[in-house]
């Protein structure tokens, strides 16, 4: 999950850079090229793809899709808002887009996406104004479009009255996975995240004979075509029983009854969940990393 920022902030560069005058803004004649880039690897380019469906894209007041167009027509493409995810870039446009984003005065939550893409992005922005709070270079992306493999734990999808349940168990997760927690300041945005994602049907979960959750996980990103699996979390008491394939194994069988690829990005270190995922069907099909503001 990447780190959220209230507000994007203005910074005053110390000298003047040069621009890149291949970068410029998609508008909507650029559109059907913009899909069809995105859809060169769904599975790697879900985020910028579920923008363009919800009508985020091209532009908005603060995240713009920028891209670089060829003798063949566009070549690469960049979302920059609160967070960066580049599109089927080469190391030299990621360095481009990189130095485009400083430039355009915003503070930036996260850069995450193919690795090579985002390691290259990172030459440049660790020279910039804002402080780097972590980089994770190796997460494998896993995607799996089958019936899963293993048995299977009871899930169901969460309602608004489970909203209070909800709340502090992916909060719980947010801290575990970047070390603060998104509730600082009132977290206003984290809640209503929370909350939408409960109303879309995307948040699953179980629950202990006390109430207590157990279990849960989220699509945090769906396309027509690739569901994301994120925010999946268990109780500390119930970990280290063998309960994580069971339960993945139950996210995959609801995701693919809405779409026909199921995704997930895991950090390299983190074998258990790695261990999980294989278990449950899921195959290593690109690499991602990410950079945390």
């Amino acid at each position: 999950m990447t780190r959220i920022l209230p507000r994007v902030r203005p910074w005053l560069p110390s000298a003047k850079r040069g621009g890149d005058s291949r970068i410029r803004v998609l508008g909507g004649a650029e559109s059907a090229a913009l899909r069809a880039l995105l859809d060169s690897d769904p599975a790697a380019n879900i985020f910028t793809r579920s923008q363009l469906e919800r009508g985020n894209a091209p532009q908005g007041a603060y995240s713009n899709v920028v891209g670089i167009e060829g003798e063949q027509g566009l070549e690469s493409a960049c979302w920059i808002g609160a967070n960066i995810a580049p599109t089927a870039m080469s190391e030299d446009h990621a360095r481009a887009y990189a130095e485009y984003a400083l430039r355009s005065r915003q503070r930036f939550a996260s850069v995450f996406g193919p690795a090579q893409a985002v390691m290259a992005m990172h030459q440049v922005m660790a020279a910039g104004p804002q402080p780097i709070f972590d980089v994770r270079p190796n997460q494998p992306l896993m995607s799996l479009r089958e019936s899963p493999r293993g048995e299977r734990l009871p899930l169901r999808r969460a309602g608004l009255q489970d909203y209070d349940r909800v709340l502090p168990a992916s909060a719980k997760m947010f801290e575990e996975e970047l070390g603060y927690s998104p509730l600082q300041s009132g977290g206003g945005y984290y809640r209503s995240r929370v909350r939408q994602l409960i109303q879309d049907g995307h948040t699953l979960i179980d629950l202990d004979q006390r109430g207590k959750i157990i279990f849960k996980a989220d699509l945090g990103t769906v396309t027509r075509g690739v569901a994301q699996i994120q925010g999946v979390w268990i109780d500390p008491a119930h970990r280290g029983y063998g309960l994580a394939a069971g339960y993945m194994a139950s996210v995959v069988d609801y995701a693919l009854t809405l779409v026909p690829e199921v995704t997930l990005y895991v950090n390299d270190y983190n074998e258990p969940a790695l261990r999980s995922y294989q278990r449950v069907g899921f195959e290593h099909v690109g690499t991602f990393a990410t950079i945390l503001f």
